[in-house]
């Protein structure tokens, strides 16, 4: 039997996770840099061998610990500590211990064991870079995350995160204004990016609506996120369209979160919203623990019940925002984890933004609007169509086939690889990587193909990464998008039937409960599914 058993972290009988006992001993330890053997902040466990957690301190006054525990039923549990870039230590009783230090994707975790008795006990953890892409002009975010912003300088830094989108305004009731709300962060903030250091920031004017109760009764609607506002949002969810209206007004981001809200596909046709969460709050560092959540996949994604298992969730938002593309919409790809809220790391799913002149946190989010970007769990995917990064449009002649080259590189904890090629939802292209394994740990691959294309629409590529647990990892680019002389994209009529479905649902499932102002609403977005599917093809 393993010692850490099923992957569970125990709680200790009294419910404590530092149980105080007669004999203990000091352990003090330190995580480096392998290279330079400098001091790093990081994400530590440490666990006994019963899968205990515990929770370490920095003594340093200008050090920090910050505790992180969060479960979610009994096989999804997170329980951690981020660390400031000093020594830490703590007090264990006889046993034996192991140790796991992270760093972001761009560095291997560490992992020691080590037995704690009644003498004090020296550790030293040693990461170990294997990519870095700041280099290479690509900054990672977390779009969608609950951390309170004043743990943000020591998450960040511990998660190697460049830019964090916390949620300070957040409303659960639909007739509750955000800046409204008891659920908000206390105290003032300012509607200006706030900088940690030269490379990582975070800003203060996010909101989430997420409706649980509407018209004073329990009564879910869904998700919409507004990124970077510029005042206090003092307007209630409905009418949605004046959220909008507003949000546009200041130069927001809108992203509608989890595709599978009773409200996120109907009102997608009147929001348009501007990201897409491809990597999102359900995917965790630990077991997939949301089953059976809201609403289903449809037959035709072949994505199983699509709320059952970790893939067909992943595949579930892949089609989804895959036949969203072939509609005309054009969200880009974004990934947040509301951690703070689920047991899960903060940016354990991350956006990467390319910036080649280098970091600035605005210019951050303009690359995320325009999709020059990909998101990962794991894997690193640097991939260019024709030269030219995601989020590129091309036009082409009427009535000719073209034919794109597509090339990039990946980097992996795994040798296990494999890269596929999308065009407009469907999959053209599967190739198992030849990794090889770097100098400094990890793997790296490349590959290259051509892609013909003879009508209007997108192609995008997607990496999955089998791990040694047996689970995969993966990683998604934003869309190249292509137009064919004057044809518009047109939708598979199935997926535009699936819409107008939906809506269909959500107009009998809200009449009698929501106002008739705010039904119209989904009798709007009906209407404009209708017109989308006049352009539709088999």
């Amino acid at each position: 039997m393993p010692w850490w058993p099923s992957g569970k972290l125990a709680a200790a009988a009294d419910g404590t996770t530092n149980p105080v006992v007669a004999v203990a001993a000091k352990v003090r330890g330190r995580i480096l840099d392998g290279a330079s053997e400098r001091i790093l902040p990081a994400r530590l466990y440490i666990l006994d061998a019963a899968g205990r957690a515990y929770f370490p301190s920095v003594p340093s006054a200008t050090g920090s610990a910050i505790k992180y525990q969060r479960r979610a039923g009994e096989p999804s549990e997170e329980s951690h500590t981020t660390l400031s870039a000093h020594p830490f230590e703590i007090t264990l009783p006889p046993g034996h211990y192991r140790a796991i230090a992270e760093h972001g994707k761009e560095w291997l975790p560490a992992e020691i064991t080590f037995d704690a008795g009644t003498q004090p006990v020296e550790i030293q953890l040693r990461l170990q870079r294997f990519v870095n892409l700041a280099q290479r002009g690509w900054f990672s975010g977390d779009t969608h995350n609950h951390r309170n912003p004043k743990d943000l300088p020591n998450v960040q830094l511990a998660e190697d995160l460049n830019v964090a989108l916390p949620m300070v305004s957040w409303t659960t009731v639909d007739t509750v204004a955000p800046g409204d709300s008891p659920q908000n962060f206390p105290g003032e903030f300012p509607a200006t990016v706030q900088r940690i250091d030269a490379t990582h920031a975070w800003f203060p004017r996010c909101t989430e609506y997420e409706i649980f109760n509407s018209a004073g009764r329990p009564h879910t609607q869904g998700a919409l996120l507004v990124l970077n506002h510029r005042t206090l949002l003092n307007l209630p969810a409905h009418p949605i369209r004046a959220v909008v209206a507003r949000a546009r007004a200041e130069g927001a981001l809108l992203d509608l979160e989890k595709h599978n809200w009773p409200w996120s596909m109907p009102l997608a046709s009147v929001i348009r919203p501007d990201l897409f969460e491809l990597a999102n709050n359900h995917h965790w560092r630990s077991a997939f623990g949301v089953r059976g959540w809201a609403l289903g996949a449809p037959p035709w994604m072949q994505a199983g019940a699509g709320n059952d298992t970790e893939r067909n969730w992943t595949l579930f938002g892949f089609r989804t925002w895959y036949a969203l593309l072939n509609c005309g919409f054009e969200p880009t790809p974004a990934a947040g984890t509301a951690n703070g809220v689920h047991p899960v790391p903060l940016g354990f799913g991350r956006v990467y933004v390319h910036l080649p002149d280098g970091f600035e946190p605005n210019r951050w989010l303009e690359g995320l609007r325009r999709g020059r970007s990909f998101v990962t769990t794991g894997p690193l995917i640097l991939a260019q169509v024709q030269g030219r990064d995601p989020g590129e449009h091309f036009q082409v002649r009427n009535g000719r086939a073209h034919t794109f080259r597509s090339s990039g590189e990946l980097y992996s904890e795994s040798s296990s690889v494999v890269v596929e090629t999308v065009v407009n939802g469907e999959v053209v292209t599967t190739e198992t990587l030849r990794m090889e394994r770097l100098k400094t740990g990890g793997y790296h691959g490349r590959w290259s193909n051509q892609t013909r294309i003879n009508r209007s629409g997108w192609l995008a590529m997607r990496a999955w990464e089998t791990r040694a647990d047996g689970r995969f990892r993966f990683a998604h680019t934003g869309a190249w998008h292509v137009r064919v002389g004057a044809e518009p994209v047109r939708p598979r009529r199935l997926e535009v039937a699936w819409f107008l479905a939906r809506c269909q649902e959500e107009l009998a499932r809200n009449r009698g409960v929501l106002p008739p102002a705010d039904v119209a609403e989904y009798e709007a977005a009906y209407e404009a599914w209708q017109t989308i599917a006049e352009q539709a093809v088999d």
